[in-house]
Protein backbone atom coordinates (compact mmCIF):
# COMPACT_ATOMS: atom_id res chain seq x y z
CA UNK A 1 0.00 0.00 0.00
CA UNK A 2 1.34 3.48 -1.15
CA UNK A 3 1.80 5.06 2.58
CA UNK A 4 0.09 8.49 0.84
CA UNK A 5 -2.86 6.96 0.61
CA UNK A 6 -2.74 5.39 4.05
CA UNK A 7 -3.96 8.55 6.37
CA UNK A 8 -4.64 11.92 5.47
CA UNK A 9 -1.04 14.12 6.38
CA UNK A 10 -1.28 16.68 8.68
CA UNK A 11 -0.65 20.11 8.64
CA UNK A 12 3.54 19.98 8.87
CA UNK A 13 3.93 16.71 6.89
CA UNK A 14 1.62 18.58 4.04
CA UNK A 15 4.43 21.52 4.28
CA UNK A 16 7.21 18.91 3.85
CA UNK A 17 6.09 17.04 0.99
CA UNK A 18 5.41 20.51 -1.15
CA UNK A 19 8.28 20.15 -3.37
CA UNK A 20 10.04 23.20 -3.17
CA UNK A 21 10.15 23.11 0.39
CA UNK A 22 11.52 18.74 -0.06
CA UNK A 23 14.40 20.52 -2.22
CA UNK A 24 15.43 23.33 0.53
CA UNK A 25 15.36 20.85 3.52
CA UNK A 26 17.49 18.03 1.45
CA UNK A 27 19.71 20.96 0.03
CA UNK A 28 20.15 22.06 3.51
CA UNK A 29 20.81 19.04 5.73
CA UNK A 30 22.93 16.84 2.89
CA UNK A 31 25.31 20.48 2.65
CA UNK A 32 25.46 20.45 6.20
CA UNK A 33 26.53 16.69 6.56
CA UNK A 34 28.99 17.36 3.34
CA UNK A 35 30.80 20.12 4.71
CA UNK A 36 30.90 18.49 8.19
CA UNK A 37 32.55 15.71 7.18
CA UNK A 38 35.27 16.98 4.66
CA UNK A 39 36.12 19.20 7.95
CA UNK A 40 36.36 16.37 9.65
CA UNK A 41 37.83 14.32 7.16
CA UNK A 42 40.48 17.09 6.71
CA UNK A 43 41.17 17.90 10.35
CA UNK A 44 41.79 14.22 11.94
CA UNK A 45 41.97 12.00 9.54
CA UNK A 46 45.67 12.42 8.65
CA UNK A 47 47.51 10.10 6.31
CA UNK A 48 45.62 8.79 2.48
CA UNK A 49 44.06 5.29 4.30
CA UNK A 50 42.55 7.54 7.08
CA UNK A 51 41.20 10.15 4.31
CA UNK A 52 39.74 7.58 2.50
CA UNK A 53 37.87 5.04 5.02
CA UNK A 54 36.59 8.86 6.74
CA UNK A 55 35.29 9.79 3.48
CA UNK A 56 33.47 6.07 3.27
CA UNK A 57 32.41 6.88 6.65
CA UNK A 58 30.74 10.21 5.65
CA UNK A 59 29.08 9.09 1.94
CA UNK A 60 27.39 6.53 3.65
CA UNK A 61 26.08 8.45 6.59
CA UNK A 62 24.83 10.96 3.58
CA UNK A 63 23.33 8.09 1.84
CA UNK A 64 21.88 6.68 5.13
CA UNK A 65 20.48 10.63 6.01
CA UNK A 66 18.37 10.77 2.30
CA UNK A 67 16.86 7.44 2.68
CA UNK A 68 16.11 8.41 5.88
CA UNK A 69 14.64 11.41 4.97
CA UNK A 70 12.82 9.99 1.82
CA UNK A 71 11.26 7.21 3.87
CA UNK A 72 9.71 9.47 6.80
CA UNK A 73 8.95 13.04 4.61
CA UNK A 74 8.40 11.21 0.93
CA UNK A 75 6.38 7.74 2.59
CA UNK A 76 7.58 5.66 -0.13
CA UNK A 77 10.09 2.89 -0.84
CA UNK A 78 14.05 4.63 -1.04
CA UNK A 79 14.11 2.37 -4.93
CA UNK A 80 17.10 5.49 -5.95
CA UNK A 81 19.62 3.50 -3.51
CA UNK A 82 18.44 -0.06 -4.01
CA UNK A 83 21.25 -1.98 -2.83
CA UNK A 84 20.86 -5.32 -4.77
CA UNK A 85 21.94 -3.33 -7.85
CA UNK A 86 24.25 -1.43 -5.89
CA UNK A 87 27.75 -3.64 -6.68
CA UNK A 88 27.15 -3.99 -10.37
CA UNK A 89 25.97 -0.46 -11.62
CA UNK A 90 28.71 1.27 -8.94
CA UNK A 91 31.20 -0.69 -10.79
CA UNK A 92 30.52 -0.48 -14.11
CA UNK A 93 30.03 3.80 -13.16
CA UNK A 94 33.42 3.19 -11.85
CA UNK A 95 34.28 2.07 -14.98
CA UNK A 96 32.68 4.50 -17.91
CA UNK A 97 34.24 7.54 -15.63
CA UNK A 98 37.99 5.70 -16.12
CA UNK A 99 37.42 4.85 -19.62
CA UNK A 100 35.72 8.31 -20.66
CA UNK A 101 38.62 10.80 -19.16
CA UNK A 102 41.23 8.33 -20.70
CA UNK A 103 39.78 8.16 -23.88
CA UNK A 104 39.36 12.23 -23.65
CA UNK A 105 43.31 11.96 -22.82
CA UNK A 106 44.52 9.79 -25.54
CA UNK A 107 42.56 12.00 -28.25
CA UNK A 108 44.66 14.89 -26.93
CA UNK A 109 47.97 13.02 -27.05
CA UNK A 110 47.10 12.21 -30.54
CA UNK A 111 46.39 15.54 -31.22
CA UNK A 112 49.88 16.39 -29.62
CA UNK A 113 48.03 18.43 -26.91
CA UNK A 114 49.14 16.56 -24.10
CA UNK A 115 52.31 14.74 -23.09
CA UNK A 116 53.20 12.39 -19.99
CA UNK A 117 56.25 13.37 -18.87
CA UNK A 118 56.90 10.50 -15.93
CA UNK A 119 55.19 9.76 -12.43
CA UNK A 120 54.64 10.11 -8.95
CA UNK A 121 55.06 7.98 -5.84
CA UNK A 122 52.04 5.72 -6.43
CA UNK A 123 50.62 6.10 -2.86
CA UNK A 124 49.71 9.47 -4.63
CA UNK A 125 46.74 7.66 -6.06
CA UNK A 126 45.60 6.11 -2.80
CA UNK A 127 45.95 9.45 -1.11
CA UNK A 128 43.55 11.11 -4.12
CA UNK A 129 40.80 8.73 -3.40
CA UNK A 130 38.79 10.45 -0.73
CA UNK A 131 37.53 13.66 -2.19
CA UNK A 132 36.26 11.91 -5.22
CA UNK A 133 34.15 9.55 -3.65
CA UNK A 134 32.59 12.33 -0.62
CA UNK A 135 32.17 14.70 -3.84
CA UNK A 136 30.59 11.76 -5.97
CA UNK A 137 27.86 10.58 -3.03
CA UNK A 138 27.11 14.04 -2.16
CA UNK A 139 26.94 15.59 -5.29
CA UNK A 140 24.84 13.03 -6.92
CA UNK A 141 22.36 12.71 -3.94
CA UNK A 142 21.88 16.49 -4.22
CA UNK A 143 21.68 17.29 -7.69
CA UNK A 144 20.31 14.09 -9.17
CA UNK A 145 18.54 12.38 -6.45
CA UNK A 146 16.80 15.27 -4.85
CA UNK A 147 16.67 18.09 -7.80
CA UNK A 148 16.47 16.21 -10.70
CA UNK A 149 13.98 13.99 -9.34
CA UNK A 150 11.71 16.30 -8.09
CA UNK A 151 11.89 19.16 -10.74
CA UNK A 152 10.59 16.09 -12.72
CA UNK A 153 7.97 15.25 -10.90
CA UNK A 154 6.67 18.77 -11.50
CA UNK A 155 7.59 19.65 -14.49
CA UNK A 156 8.83 16.24 -16.54
CA UNK A 157 12.50 14.53 -17.51
CA UNK A 158 13.28 17.20 -20.36
CA UNK A 159 12.50 20.90 -18.26
CA UNK A 160 14.14 18.56 -15.57
CA UNK A 161 17.34 17.76 -17.37
CA UNK A 162 17.75 21.98 -18.40
CA UNK A 163 16.99 23.09 -14.87
CA UNK A 164 18.99 20.97 -13.13
CA UNK A 165 21.95 20.68 -15.57
CA UNK A 166 22.27 24.50 -15.54
CA UNK A 167 22.30 24.98 -12.05
CA UNK A 168 25.19 22.15 -11.69
CA UNK A 169 27.60 23.82 -14.04
CA UNK A 170 26.94 27.44 -12.95
CA UNK A 171 27.18 26.47 -9.18
CA UNK A 172 30.96 25.85 -10.08
CA UNK A 173 31.31 29.50 -10.86
CA UNK A 174 33.37 30.79 -7.71
CA UNK A 175 36.12 27.79 -8.82
CA UNK A 176 39.00 29.67 -9.40
CA UNK A 177 40.18 28.60 -12.95
CA UNK A 178 36.06 28.80 -13.10
CA UNK A 179 35.62 30.60 -16.91
CA UNK A 180 32.03 30.89 -18.89
CA UNK A 181 33.22 28.01 -21.31
CA UNK A 182 33.76 25.21 -18.56
CA UNK A 183 30.40 26.06 -16.87
CA UNK A 184 28.29 25.96 -20.12
CA UNK A 185 30.19 22.89 -21.07
CA UNK A 186 29.84 21.02 -17.67
CA UNK A 187 25.87 22.28 -18.37
CA UNK A 188 25.96 20.60 -21.53
CA UNK A 189 27.38 17.16 -21.26
CA UNK A 190 27.88 16.51 -17.58
CA UNK A 191 24.30 17.35 -16.84
CA UNK A 192 23.01 15.35 -19.77
CA UNK A 193 24.89 12.44 -19.16
CA UNK A 194 25.04 12.16 -15.56
CA UNK A 195 20.65 12.83 -15.55
CA UNK A 196 20.84 9.97 -18.24
CA UNK A 197 22.41 7.56 -16.16
CA UNK A 198 19.52 8.45 -13.20
CA UNK A 199 16.53 7.77 -15.68
CA UNK A 200 18.03 4.59 -16.84
CA UNK A 201 18.64 3.07 -14.27
CA UNK A 202 16.07 4.64 -11.69
CA UNK A 203 19.25 4.96 -8.84
CA UNK A 204 22.04 6.51 -8.34
CA UNK A 205 24.66 3.89 -8.14
CA UNK A 206 25.59 4.33 -11.69
CA UNK A 207 25.84 8.22 -11.60
CA UNK A 208 28.01 8.24 -8.14
CA UNK A 209 30.39 5.97 -9.89
CA UNK A 210 30.92 7.79 -13.12
CA UNK A 211 31.14 11.31 -11.04
CA UNK A 212 33.81 10.01 -8.48
CA UNK A 213 35.71 8.64 -11.24
CA UNK A 214 35.66 11.09 -13.28
CA UNK A 215 37.31 13.22 -11.03
CA UNK A 216 39.59 11.26 -9.44
CA UNK A 217 41.06 10.30 -13.05
CA UNK A 218 41.34 13.49 -13.99
CA UNK A 219 43.26 15.17 -10.78
CA UNK A 220 44.87 11.99 -9.15
CA UNK A 221 46.03 9.67 -12.24
CA UNK A 222 46.72 12.77 -15.28
CA UNK A 223 46.90 15.56 -12.83
CA UNK A 224 44.18 17.71 -14.34
CA UNK A 225 42.25 20.86 -13.29
CA UNK A 226 38.77 19.44 -11.95
CA UNK A 227 36.14 22.06 -12.67
CA UNK A 228 38.31 24.97 -11.97
CA UNK A 229 40.34 24.03 -9.31
CA UNK A 230 43.63 24.39 -8.52
CA UNK A 231 45.55 21.32 -11.00
CA UNK A 232 46.75 18.93 -8.36
CA UNK A 233 49.72 16.35 -8.16
CA UNK A 234 48.57 13.66 -9.38
CA UNK A 235 50.38 10.21 -10.55
CA UNK A 236 51.08 11.39 -13.73
CA UNK A 237 53.58 14.17 -14.69
CA UNK A 238 51.99 15.56 -17.83
CA UNK A 239 52.15 18.25 -20.09
CA UNK A 240 49.01 20.13 -21.52
CA UNK A 241 49.37 22.43 -24.27
CA UNK A 242 47.24 24.30 -26.85
CA UNK A 243 43.89 26.43 -27.12
CA UNK A 244 41.37 26.62 -24.41
CA UNK A 245 38.60 25.41 -26.38
CA UNK A 246 40.33 22.12 -27.06
CA UNK A 247 42.20 21.61 -24.01
CA UNK A 248 39.75 23.13 -21.31
CA UNK A 249 42.22 25.59 -20.03
CA UNK A 250 42.44 26.39 -16.41
CA UNK A 251 38.86 24.90 -15.66
CA UNK A 252 40.11 21.52 -17.18
CA UNK A 253 39.06 18.92 -19.32
CA UNK A 254 35.19 19.39 -18.90
CA UNK A 255 35.29 22.80 -20.60
CA UNK A 256 37.24 21.19 -23.25
CA UNK A 257 35.29 19.98 -27.05
CA UNK A 258 36.99 16.77 -26.87
CA UNK A 259 34.59 15.79 -23.34
CA UNK A 260 31.63 17.69 -24.80
CA UNK A 261 32.28 15.53 -28.08
CA UNK A 262 32.88 12.31 -26.17
CA UNK A 263 30.77 11.96 -22.96
CA UNK A 264 27.83 14.56 -24.85
CA UNK A 265 27.70 11.45 -27.10
CA UNK A 266 27.76 9.17 -24.28
CA UNK A 267 24.99 11.28 -22.71
CA UNK A 268 22.73 11.24 -26.05
CA UNK A 269 22.98 7.38 -26.23
CA UNK A 270 22.35 6.74 -23.11
CA UNK A 271 18.81 9.05 -23.03
CA UNK A 272 17.84 7.92 -26.45
CA UNK A 273 18.01 3.59 -24.21
CA UNK A 274 15.75 5.52 -21.62
CA UNK A 275 13.53 7.20 -24.67
CA UNK A 276 13.70 3.86 -25.75
CA UNK A 277 12.28 1.80 -22.61
CA UNK A 278 9.47 3.96 -21.94
CA UNK A 279 11.63 6.02 -19.03
CA UNK A 280 10.51 9.34 -20.14
CA UNK A 281 8.26 11.75 -17.33
CA UNK A 282 5.98 13.65 -19.59
CA UNK A 283 5.26 17.40 -18.71
CA UNK A 284 2.40 17.62 -16.54
CA UNK A 285 0.07 18.75 -19.28
CA UNK A 286 0.98 15.86 -21.36
CA UNK A 287 -0.29 13.30 -18.33
CA UNK A 288 -3.48 14.59 -18.27
CA UNK A 289 -4.28 13.53 -22.07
Amino acid sequence: MDPFTESPPGIVMRVLRFVPVRVGLFYVVLTYLYLSCYFLRATYAQGPLKGLVASVVAGAIMLMVHAFLVQRVEGRRVEELAVRPMAGELGLGLLVGLGLYTLCVLILMALGNYRIDGHRDWLILLAGMATPLATGVYEELWFRGVLFRLTQEWFGTGVAVVISSLIFGFVHWDAAGATLQGLLSISLWAGLLLCATYVLTGRLWLGIGLHAAWNYTQGSVYSGSVSGNEAPDGFFKSTLQGSEWLTGGSFGMEASVIALLVCGTAGVLMMAKAVQRGLIVPPPWKRRQ
